[in-house]
């Protein structure tokens, strides 16, 4: 893990794009190249050129909640026999009982139902591979963040019950993301590290992003910059306004185009992470040794800006993703974690039905 200040390299400000109330999270491109985006009064499907309709009519999320969104790839899970269909986006449910909704054009029905949880707080798709092209989504319990992965029938698998406090934007890493290529990476707002979470459930360390931490300030938004964004395309981030709140917010989708983050020497492939309170943003660069030390600061929103939700990053003409990972053994660690207390439950065993196999045959040496 590297915990290094952010070298300031650049001073770019967040163009404030779209206008729209309520907003709190965006996803996407679909097949067509528009965004989905979360508002207070329901999703909206939004054009490259920032016209808008409606998308999922009838679904509006609870009031004040963060119903974070995903879109879907169109992958297929292996071993499943189905694939998650294309031009699908999918909503957390974070009111009991907790879950997550499917939502298209059309409108929009529950997917499945998550246990274990007190609330969700975390969303996102693996398409590298080594989830096996699931579902993500996190959320807290016992003080402790439960990672599930859903394939796409509907049915979940443990990852881990264990993994440190996260919650907000978070993907999962490229390939070329160094070692920790193919996990899950999520930012730790009141810590300010950023947690990779392997596919067999290992919590691992990535950085420290450098930017202030701390309940509604510290980053809660991450996204990788996706093969072929040099050539042309934009990242964004959701600005909600939040009334009594020090970063009051603004109820816009801000915009950072291609040309500025180049100009900036963000690469193909780095991580882009803002902070809730301000969105002040910075670029992470992993090589192939793992060595994450590279955190540059490249800018902020305003000073006010209240950034939820993910960052997209969305290349104008995408170039080919990397090949596939493997797949990875889902929640293998924290099943080999019991077994290695195994021998030891084994041994207390032994040792108390040796005790009560004497008493019992103990003689009885009272004088009557």
């Amino acid at each position: 893990m590297f915990a290094l200040q952010p070298v300031a390299t650049a001073n770019l400000g967040w163009e404030r794009w779209r206008p729209l109330p309520g907003v709190f999270d965006v996803t996407g491109p679909l097949s067509d190249g528009s965004l989905v985006v979360a508002t207070a009064a329901g999703v909206l499907r939004l054009a490259p050129d920032g016209g808008s309709t409606a998308f999922a009519p009838g679904y509006r999320p609870r009031a004040g909640a963060e119903d974070y969104l995903a879109a879907s790839f169109g992958l297929a899970v292996p071993g499943a026999n189905c694939s998650f269909p294309t031009d699908h986006v999918y909503a957390l449910k974070t009111d009991q009982p907790a879950g997550v909704l499917d939502l298209d054009a059309a409108g929009s029905r529950r997917f499945t139902t998550i246990s274990g949880v007190d609330t969700l707080n975390g969303i996102a798709f693996d398409r590298y591979g080594r989830f096996g092209n699931r579902l993500l989504v996190t959320g807290p319990h016992r003080g402790r963040t439960v990672v599930d992965a859903i394939d796409c029938t509907g049915k979940t698998t443990l990852v881990t019950d264990s993994a440190p406090a996260m919650e907000g934007g978070m993907e999962v890493a490229p390939p070329t993301f160094g070692a920790y290529g193919g996990d899950l990476i999520a930012p730790d707002e009141l810590s300010g590290n950023l947690i990779a979470i392997t596919a067999e459930g290992t919590t691992l360390t990535v950085a420290q992003n450098g930017l202030p931490h701390g309940g509604d300030i510290g980053a809660e938004s991450a996204g990788f910059v996706p093969p072929g964004f040099s050539a042309g395309g934009a990242a964004y981030l959701a600005d909600r306004a939040t009334a009594n709140n020090a970063h009051a917010g603004t109820d816009t989708l801000l915009r950072l185009t291609a040309s500025q983050l180049q100009a900036a020497g963000v690469a193909d492939g780095d991580l882009l992470v803002a902070d809730e309170g301000g969105g002040d943003t910075v670029a992470i660069h992993c090589d192939a040794g793992g060595n994450c030390g590279s955190v540059r600061r490249l800018g902020q929103a305003t000073s006010g800006a209240h950034i939820e939700g993910h960052l997209l990053v969305v290349a104008a003409h995408p170039a080919s993703s990397p090949a596939p990972l493997p797949a990875g053994k889902l929640g293998a660690a924290a099943g080999s974690g019991l077994l290695a207390y195994l021998p030891y439950t084994v041994g207390v065993l032994v040792l108390g039905g040796l005790f009560l196999f004497y008493w019992l045959r103990r003689p009885n040496r009272r004088r009557r």
